[in-house]
């Protein structure tokens, strides 16, 4: 049979199970959409940006069992959409990028869009692919899927000339899908090391990120046994709910909440377990670890990278925790409650008190917002989060009850990742809630995007938290520099927006007006409407991880830097 390169594409993509693409179409992807069009499997989504493609991607790869698809032109397409496929990369989310390429059969050079997109996407993505052939569709693309999915996951690029795309060739009998097998881990020792080492400490304890996300219950099974607190990355939020009463927080170190510092000082064995200690989840690696480091990821490169591991066990996380387990019920390792869930409930009360006291006329404080919106929200409601101060208001101040229930950038740190990331969580979870927490300067780089979420009737509710300042990296300012240069936002008009993308627009301008506000949100978001909501939110509270982070990197700093910078510090104060 004979078959365009197209059709062969749309068939690998059926197979593998993809459920979306996400593009915009141009003269070198035409066919891809054309054939994409038939298919009664996969949903095309137009957008208005690719990087808000990209950012949708992202989602479907971190809350589903499918994978993103990203369809775009080379060169232009693949550059706007670099932004996403960079925070994937980074964040550990599986991704297949395919774009047209230019035509490998006329010998001609300068042709559109044509540049060494591999090269180019060589820094972004796990590989590279260049079909060449009819016969190398099929397998390429379960090649490329394989890798996206296998070991850390991550985005792979795979470049279909137009040409190929176009043209029929005879075609023999098509490739069938082989879903990989489930992974296997054989560390006997390194299990029994670990279990050893559990079974003689005193105050155990667990940190947990990303790579933990689809092995919730058998993180509470072993913070249960070792009566252990835990903690997680950013990125890792959802990986244990946040109503336990073994949970404390994210982070652990200098720049963690109290119930985390508090949990962690005695801390004697550490079980790190699907986490890099990268710089965000240390506080710019202002951790104390312990010397009795358990250090499982999926990555053996991540052991000894910042912190020593006393022993290091590489593997999927709900396998090695099993496995764990089953070891330390054999050695008999159970330990009964004790005072640390009092002691963690009390922090936490007393944390959440410090910034009901801060309360501001005129504004919405953070906490009494946080709290209102965890009553309103379903436990298993998605929250997509952007790069911000709010991100670190929504780690600190929102508890999470639901496993892989948060999305947010971390280490790639994109502005402008809620708004699409959002719609693409909606697209993949259609029946249940979907909301973002936005800071006004990531908004506007994304906002036009909620286009595509009105076009797609998907009711998804975006709270703008808006200052008129980039309120995170104006903090970092404020606190050595004395003043915050470039960080006013030029003037935004939120309700223009709203109606400019199709979305209802919602004020809350003060604390009388939050629970209100969220009602009426959920209640036009249930017919399938966009909801913008301007929250006039007040930032003069540093969160924790500010406060700590600052003190940290500036503690690394010579002396005689030290007091330059104090010096500069205090005649500005004074110079007012």
């Amino acid at each position: 049979m004979k078959r365009t390169g197209a059709w062969l594409a749309v068939y690998a993509l059926e197979q593998i199970g993809a459920r979306f693409t996400f593009g915009i179409p141009g003269v070198h992807t035409t066919e891809l959409y054309d054939a994409l069009n038939s298919s009664n499997r996969i949903t095309q989504v137009l957008v208005t940006h690719e990087g808000g493609a990209s950012f949708m991607a992202d989602a479907v790869g971190r809350l589903t069992e499918s994978i993103g698809v990203l369809t775009v032109v080379p060169a232009a397409g693949l550059t706007h959409a670099a932004s996403g496929i960079g925070e994937a990369f980074l964040d550990g989310v599986p991704m297949l990028v395919i774009s047209g390429g230019p035509r490998t059969d006329t010998g001609h050079r300068y042709q559109l869009h044509q540049m060494d997109t591999h090269k180019f996407m060589g820094g972004l993505t796990k590989a590279t692919f260049r079909v060449t052939r009819h016969d190398e569709v099929v397998p390429t693309l379960f090649k490329a899927y394989a890798i996206a999915t296998s070991g850390e996951p991550g985005p792979v690029f795979v470049e279909l000339p137009v040409n190929i795309l176009m043209m029929t060739e005879e075609i023999g009998e098509l490739p069938q899908f082989a879903p990989a097998k489930p992974p296997v881990v054989e560390a006997p020792s390194e299990i029994g090391r670990a279990a050893e080492l559990l079974a003689q400490a005193k105050h155990p304890c667990i940190f947990a990120g990303w790579g933990a996300r689809d092995a919730t219950a058998e993180l509470v099974a072993l913070a249960e046994r070792l009566e252990a607190p835990v903690a997680t990355t950013l990125q890792g939020l959802s990986v244990f709910l946040g109503n336990h009463p073994l949970h404390t927080g994210f982070g652990f170190g200098a720049s963690a909440v109290p119930a985390a510092q508090n949990a962690f000082k005695n801390c004697d064995c550490m079980v790190a377990i699907g986490t890099r200690f990268a710089e965000i989840a240390t506080g710019s690696y202002g951790a104390d670890v312990p010397e009795n480091l358990i250090h499982i990821d999926i990555n053996p490169d991540v052991f000894g990278a910042n912190y020593p591991a006393k022993v290091g066990i590489a593997g999927d996380a709900g396998v090695v925790l099993k496995q764990l387990l089953k070891e330390l019920e054999a050695r008999g390792v159970r330990r009964g409650q004790g005072a640390i869930r009092e002691q963690i409930r009390k922090d936490k009360a007393a944390y959440h008190e410090s910034w009901y006291r801060n309360d501001a006329s005129g504004l919405v404080n953070p906490v009494r917002f946080f709290d209102e919106l965890r009553r309103q929200m379903p436990d298993d409601g998605i929250l997509a989060i952007d790069d911000g101060n709010h991100t670190f208001l929504t780690a600190e101040l929102m508890p999470i009850h639901a496993p892989k229930s948060v999305i947010l950038p971390t280490d790639f740190n994109c502005m402008g990742y809620a708004v699409p990331a959002a719609i693409g969580a909606k697209l993949a979870f259609p029946d249940r809630a979907v909301q973002a927490v936005v800071g006004d300067g990531a908004f506007m780089m994304t906002c036009m995007e909620i286009v595509t979420a009105s076009s797609n009737d998907l009711g998804v509710i975006y709270y703008i938290f808006n200052d008129g300042e980039l309120a995170q990296i104006g903090q970092a300012q404020a606190i050595p520099y004395g003043r915050k240069p470039c960080t006013r936002i030029g003037k935004l008009n939120i309700e223009g927006v709203a109606l400019a993308t199709g979305a209802a627009y919602v004020p809350m301008k003060d604390n009388g007006e939050i629970a209100g506000a969220i009602a009426e949100a959920q209640r036009t978001a249930a017919t399938g409407r966009p909801v913008i909501v301007a929250v006039r939110i007040d930032y003069s509270k540093r969160t924790a991880f500010t406060e700590g982070a600052v003190k940290t990197n500036f503690a690394r700093f010579p002396l005689n830097e030290k007091l330059r910078f104090l010096a500069r510090a205090a005649i500005r104060h004074v110079a007012g």
